[in-house]
């Protein structure tokens, strides 16, 4: 399955909110994930732009965009960023199936 990488901000009532009854939002999240066919890998506080960051494998961008979508609707949350992320095995099949198409590859400009 996929990997995504998915880093976010809570708003300002959910931080009231859990200041005033906190929680473990992993839990809130693997139930989530689990309800499109998904795992939750981790789940960290973190310091800086972001106040969090998630690893989750999910079976297709469908599932994981619905699950993403389900959660930015709750208004807790905001400013998701997500990326999809590859084993070093996949970069490698990436890299090999690269290298039979750039040599027919007509760059922008003819350089």
């Amino acid at each position: 399955m996929p990997i995504y990488i998915t880093q976010g901000r809570y708003t300002r009532d959910a931080i009231k909110g859990m200041l005033v009854k906190p929680e473990d939002r992993a839990e809130a999240v693997s139930r989530l994930l689990s309800k499109v066919g998904g795992r939750l890998v981790g789940y960290y506080v973190t310091f800086g732009e972001y106040d969090f960051l998630l690893i989750a494998d999910a079976p297709d961008n469908t599932q994981m965009a619905a699950a993403l979508l389900a959660a930015g609707s709750g208004a807790g949350v905001t400013d998701l960023k997500t990326t999809v992320a590859m084993t070093s095995i996949e970069a490698k099949g990436a890299f090999a199936a690269a290298s039979d198409l750039a040599p027919g590859f007509k760059s922008a400009g003819g350089v």
